[in-house]
C-alpha cells in the first residue's frame, strides 16, 4: 500500500506543514515534558497501531479492535487504550447494554497526532531507496566486501 492510499492529502500536507515548522528556542519547558511523553507513547507499538486502525476503520468496539490488532494481548490493549483516553487521544463510549457494549474512536486530537507521525511515512516513502543503498554499503564493509 503507498503512502498516497494510506493518508488522505490534507494529511500529508499537515504532516509536511509540521516538518517544516521550526520549534521556538525559548521552548516552554512544559512543552518539552510533553513531546517526551508523547514520544514514550507513540513509540511503543501498540499506540501507533491502535491510532492506525481507528483512523482506518472508525469507530470500534474492543474485541473488533483487538482483531485488527494483531497480536496485542486483552491486558495490553486495555493498558494503551487507557493511556490513549487519559491523554485525549480517543474517547470510549460505553452504551448501557447487557452485555456492556464498549466503543472506542479517534479524538480530533487522536487523528492531528496521527497525521503529524504520518511524516515518518512520507519521509520513507521518500528515501527507502537512500537509506536501502546505506544499509547495503554498510554491511558491504562490515563484510569486508568493496
Amino acid at each position: 500500500m503507498s503512502v498516497n492510499q494510506r493518508f488522505t492529502a490534507a494529511q500529508i500536507s499537515l504532516a509536511k506543514a509540521y516538518a517544516a515548522a521550526t520549534p521556538p528556542e525559548d521552548l516552554d519547558p512544559r512543552i518539552q515534558a510533553l513531546v517526551t511523553d508523547l514520544i514514550d507513547r507513540v513509540a511503543d507499538k501498540w499506540t501507533m497501531l491502535i491510532l492506525e486502525v481507528l483512523a482506518e476503520k472508525g469507530v470500534l468496539r474492543f474485541t473488533r479492535l483487538s482483531e485488527l490488532v494483531e497480536g496485542v494481548s486483552q491486558k495490553m490493549l486495555t493498558q494503551t487504550l487507557r493511556h490513549m483516553e487519559r491523554d485525549g487521544l480517543v474517547t470510549r463510549t460505553i452504551h448501557p447494554v447487557v452485555p456492556p457494549k464498549v466503543e472506542y474512536e479517534l479524538t480530533p486530537l487522536g487523528l492531528s497526532l496521527g497525521a503529524a507521525f504520518c511524516g515518518v511515512w512520507v519521509w520513507a516513502a521518500e528515501n527507502l531507496q537512500h537509506v536501502e543503498k546505506a544499509r547495503s554499503t554498510f554491511d558491504k564493509k562490515a563484510q569486508g566486501v568493496d
